[in-house]
């Protein structure tokens, strides 16, 4: 089925190594024809994390196209599964604790969409100028929140993420599906980007609705807050062209 729908995706994408880090270990994918997109960031301070974000965004580009959305979602587990288990087997190898990196990808089908992720990358939606994070960081700080406990007295590290590829034998991704809208802009990003930038900056940068500049200028907030982790950016706008602008899913 592919992305033709009358939907027209269009994407941009930035990265920088940030003002504090040795080396970039963020990657991303960019295929808006194939209605692919991912953002994965390597694990930082263990080793190898630029080998395993790269890794795991080369095995979704090898992704066969798919007939419907619910065979794109399998085919992207199975296949970051597949990742998950040699990276494993490269850590014990070369005799590390951990080869890993969380994953966050957004596949278009058809008219409709889905999030499928492992780890506090996260996608957000800009919808008629409300700005939704469709993602759930798998994080110590999440778990607290998700629990009901006082956050005004916990002592979470907001970095200790609790689930990514490589972090064990066993590792489930979740996913969420929407059905598109036309002026729908989607946001894909590493923690060095969600961290230092507010919601507030994120809404007010992709309501431009120009992928590129929104890409470029998030990038560039995230440096002026410091800046003190990788930093990645991948924007995607959704455009009608078949003139029908029915509502399809009024509930998200």
């Amino acid at each position: 089925m592919g992305v033709d729908s009358g939907l027209h995706w269009t994407s941009a994408a930035r990265t920088d190594i940030g003002l504090v880090r040795s080396r970039n270990e963020d990657a991303f994918l960019a295929q808006p024809q194939r209605g692919l997109w991912a953002v994965a960031d390597g694990m930082g301070g263990h080793a190898f994390g630029d080998f395993a974000s790269g890794a795991v965004v080369d095995a979704l580009a090898g992704l066969p196209g798919p007939d419907t959305l619910t065979d794109f979602i399998e085919l992207a587990r199975g296949r970051l599964q597949q990742v998950n288990a040699s990276l494993r087997m490269e850590a014990r190898a070369r005799q590390v604790p951990v080869i890993g990196s969380t994953v966050v990808a957004l596949l278009a089908c058809g008219p409709d969409a889905a999030c499928v992720w492992a780890g506090d990358s996260r996608i957000y939606l800009l919808r008629q100028g409300r700005l939704q994070q469709l993602t759930r960081d798998h994080s110590q700080l999440e778990a607290l929140r998700a629990s009901g406990a006082d956050m005004t007295s916990t002592t979470a590290s907001p970095n200790m993420i609790t689930r990514a590829i490589g972090a064990a034998d066993n590792i489930a991704f979740d996913a969420v599906s929407l059905s598109a809208r036309d002026g729908d802009i989607f946001l894909l990003c590493s923690d060095g980007l969600s961290t230092p930038v507010e919601e507030g900056a994120i809404a007010a940068t992709l309501a431009s609705g120009d992928c590129a500049m929104a890409a470029a200028e998030l990038v560039a907030l995230a440096l002026a807050n410091g800046g003190r982790d990788n930093i990645t950016a991948v924007v995607v706008r959704v455009d009608d062209l078949s003139g029908d602008k029915t509502v399809v899913n009024p509930t998200l």
